[in-house]
């Protein structure tokens, strides 16, 4: 048989009879790759909606096939723009996730109302509980959280005719009576100017027992006496702060309060404050120290607060030196202060009075703290700004000590020690303890002296950024899916596992204050860089309850928080707690993988949320998702109020 040259004919044929082979594989193969990518899209990108499914919320309201108590009654405070950007597909995970729940979630089924004697349920501030234990040094008044067998699977109820409170900053000055209907205080403090009712709301004129000219002409008087508004100031801490009027006058200075007040006989005074929208939590202090870290706040302040400062060897002033950062200042007004000329009024004599001063310059003293000035009404102290002579004075000054292998930021059901909390070691008696601040707004953007000393193991500079900004692109992303952020209808916020404070600092721009939440038993403590960068927080265990009352926060958020504690108790109690300090037609924004989600949502179903799961912000292949929630409107039935 003869070869088929190149060139011949036939070899030519043959050649073009495999390009055309070739030329039809490649066509067929590069058209099955197409294909198969545009499918894979939409099948991440637009997931089949359900007819019973709406990606809008208009209004709020509970199905009728599970009435809770007065769904309808009281019209609900409308949301004028849904919660739920349109556009934002809705993930419908049960075609494509074969999911086995956990016991709790599966059987969580429809919650019912509880009775309306749990309308101001505070479950580790409960005054019941509360009698069995000691009333030596107002123990029986800090947090005792019930046991496991007294823990309720109900929804705390808003008393009948509940509405949204005013708006910040109206709601500074004004709340609706039916909110908080105790008329306790307008009666009780009438003379001080607490809280007045006018008609069906309650009006709060800025008074306090040592401001009679009202919370703004007292602020004034401080800043006579230490500068206020150069921006050195940020962070204040408010002991029994009664309706929290200081604090919220100190907010148009740029200075942020963490006011705390025990319930007690004066009924509801944390609960107006936060009404109000002003940041406040239930506390005391008592024996043990308070739930912040060390060299947290700029300045702490008592206006007739009623604590013996003076009594234990000065435990109280102790704990007040371990909050207060170096150079940060301590106010006194009432009594002692100022004693000879209310001595009569305060039904007690000279003599005692003059003693209790005493014995407070005295402990003062021995903490190294400087009197700064005392005029009038007011008496303002100043702690030092390292220890380089304070570890001198002990030679002379034998207590309190220092402590010795103290963590100082530790403060989760600690006990107060009477000793001073030592101070990080400085080179020169000049140096700030712990590093030097930038003034305020730098310093909620700047790198927190806490990350640059390497006192958070692997946290540094670079990470710090990267978070920064990845929560300005978070936040900016809330902004389109939940419509109410922008438009300024909420005012108090909390972030159940702040890291390093990033949600905060991009939330700023907004009209909101956060409560930062750090679990007490992260790996990592970052409370103290959170008060660093001049934002308040505290910690906290979330199989517990907060120590505030029900309906007190509008916008809660929580990132990876059920990961972290699905394993440590049963998250259907922690959803509950959060049921029970959101406000009617509040919003929760969950972060966390596709399986707790979906755990998570199953139960906030029973509870009467409208939500849905979407991706994240980066794309539907990240394994985080992100679930909106808003909580239904429904109040107690008005048959059913004494």
């Amino acid at each position: 048989m003869a070869k088929d040259y190149p060139g011949s004919p036939k070899a030519q044929q043959l050649l073009e009879s495999k390009k055309q082979r070739l030329a039809y594989i490649l066509a067929v193969s590069g058209l099955c790759v197409v294909f198969y990518i545009l499918g894979a899209w939409q099948n991440s990108a637009a997931a089949p909606k359900t007819p019973t499914t709406s990606t809008t919320i208009s209004k709020i309201g509970c199905d009728s096939s599970h009435p809770l108590p007065n769904s309808h009654s009281q019209p609900a405070p409308s949301l004028s723009s849904s919660s739920f950007i349109a556009s934002e597909p809705m993930l419908d995970f049960e075609a494509h996730h074969q999911l086995a729940l956990d016991d709790s979630a599966a059987s969580a089924g429809t919650f019912p109302a509880c009775a309306l004697n749990f309308s101001e349920y505070t479950p580790c501030q409960d005054r019941t509980r509360g009698r069995r234990f000691d009333r030596a040094m107002l123990a029986y008044r800090e947090r005792h959280c019930p046991d496991k067998d007294e823990l309720i699977r109900c929804l705390v109820p808003a008393p009948h005719g509940y509405k949204a409170p005013f708006k910040w900053p109206q709601s500074r000055d004004y709340a609706w009576y039916d909110n908080i209907p105790h008329k306790e205080l307008s009666i009780e403090k009438a003379i001080q100017n607490w809280i007045q009712v006018e008609g069906d709301r309650f009006r709060f004129p800025g008074g306090g027992t040592m401001f009679p000219r009202g919370a703004d002409a007292y602020i004034d008087d401080i800043n006579e006496l230490i500068p206020l508004t150069k921006g050195n100031i940020r962070t204040a801490l408010d002991t029994g702060c009664g309706v929290a009027s200081w604090g919220a006058y100190l907010l148009k200075r740029d200075i942020i309060t963490m006011s705390f007040a025990p319930r007690d006989t004066h009924e509801a005074q944390v609960q107006f404050a936060l009404e109000r929208g002003v940041p406040a939590m239930i506390g005391v202090m008592a024996t043990q120290r308070m739930p912040y870290p060390a060299r947290a706040f700029d300045m702490a302040h008592c206006s007739r607060c009623l604590i013996p400062w003076h009594a234990y060897d000065g435990l109280y002033l102790i704990e007040v030196d371990r909050l207060l950062r170096p150079g940060g200042y301590w106010i006194l007004s009432g009594p002692p202060i100022n004693w000879k000329k209310y001595w009569r009024g305060w039904e007690r004599t000279k003599e005692d009075l003059k003693e209790e001063q005493d014995k407070i310059e005295d402990v003062a003293t021995r903490l190294c703290w400087k009197k700064v000035i005392e005029k009038e009404d007011l008496s303002v102290w100043q702690k030092p700004i390292n220890h380089a002579d304070c570890i001198k004075s002990r030679k002379v000054y034998k207590t309190p000590h220092i402590c010795k292998n103290d963590n100082a930021d530790a403060a989760w059901y600690k006990k107060m020690e009477a000793c001073i909390t030592p101070l990080p070691d400085v080179d020169s008696e000049e140096e700030v303890a712990g590093g030097e601040l930038k003034k305020w707004p730098d310093r909620a953007f700047s790198v927190p002296p806490r990350i640059t000393r390497g006192s958070i193991p692997g946290i540094n500079a670079k990470k710090f950024e990267d978070d920064s900004k990845m929560w300005n692109e978070r936040v900016a992303h809330y902004k389109r899916i939940v419509a109410p952020l922008s438009q300024g209808q909420y005012r108090n916020v909390m972030d159940m596992n702040a890291n390093l404070g990033g949600f905060a600092a991009a939330m700023n721009k907004f009209p909101v204050w956060v409560m930062n939440v750090v679990p007490a038993n992260s790996n990592h403590d970052t409370l103290g860089l959170i008060y660093e960068r001049g934002f308040i927080g505290t910690y906290q265990d979330w199989c517990e309850a907060f120590s505030t009352y029900p309906r007190t926060y509008d916008l809660i958020h929580a990132d990876n928080v059920f990961s972290i504690y699905q394993d440590r108790c049963d998250i259907t109690y922690i959803l509950l707690e959060m049921d029970r300090i959101l406000r009617p037609e509040g919003t929760a924004i969950i972060r966390d993988t596709v399986e707790v989600l979906t755990k998570v949502k199953s139960i906030t179903d029973g509870m009467r949320w409208k939500s849905h799961i979407s991706d994240h912000e980066n794309g539907p292949f990240n394994p985080e998702k992100i679930l909106v929630a808003v909580k239904s409107y429904w109040t107690a039935e008005a048959s059913t109020e004494q």
